[in-house]
């Protein structure tokens, strides 16, 4: 089932369940998310982060807000994840190249080199959120959300974690689900697994997706 659903744009950011939606102002956007609380505690080493990491770490902090699940620097909990975009690290492996380049081919900076590993988002995700269960990456063109959120509830059957996140983070937007096991129990959940996977399959515009469950959510109250 899932319970919660976080979601960012170039328009803006919010919750589904909970109806949090935040416009961006002018010379607002991404970049000036830190100020908003959007982390329940500060996010370590976050200024280093690329932006797909940002941006994962950012949409998963929004959906367990959505889901009412908390979470402390000194908590760790059984929840794994497991996430996918459309180019993996390019971007990042572009700003490494760069960098080495510009450094005469003998050397580039570190923090840069982290992120050549299209894992890393999801990973420092897990490590800021205190994540201990299965941690995923899918690649190809073919995984798309709906191949994630079908491998996630595949894992909460398997008993690999009882609460899994999945999703999808890119430059511009970035969507993740929450989901549980209720053993049929659906009153504290937004949906099916089922019913969530055939609307993202429909589609992979986040702002369509997010308008839809929207709807779903609003005729739920």
């Amino acid at each position: 089932m899932v319970h919660g659903i976080g979601w960012l744009t170039e328009q803006g950011y919010g919750c589904i369940r909970s109806g949090l939606r935040n416009v961006y102002g002018p010379d607002e956007g991404v970049h000036t998310l830190l100020k908003r609380d959007i982390f329940s505690h500060p996010f370590k080493n976050f200024g280093r982060l690329d932006i797909i990491s940002r941006m994962t770490a950012f949409a998963v902090s929004l959906a367990l807000q959505d889901a009412g699940i908390e979470y402390s620097p000194i908590q760790k909990q059984d929840i794994g994840i497991i996430g996918t975009n459309g180019q993996g690290s390019l971007q990042a492996d572009l700003a490494y190249f760069k960098d080495y380049v510009a450094g005469g081919r003998t050397l580039s900076r570190g923090n840069l080199f982290i992120y050549t590993l299209p894992s890393s988002p999801i990973g420092e995700a897990a490590i800021h959120f205190g994540f201990l269960g299965p941690l995923l990456y899918a690649a190809g063109e073919r995984n798309t959300v709906s191949t994630v959120l079908d491998a996630a509830g595949e894992m909460i059957l398997a008993n690999d974690a009882p609460v899994m996140l999945a999703g999808k983070a890119e430059i511009d937007e970035a969507l993740y689900f929450v989901l549980r096991n209720d053993d049929g129990q659906q009153s504290s959940s937004l949906c099916g697994l089922e019913e969530a996977r055939s609307l993202v399959a429909a589609t992979s515009d986040v702002t369509t997706l997010v308008q839809t469950f929207s709807d779903m959510a609003a005729r739920k109250v």
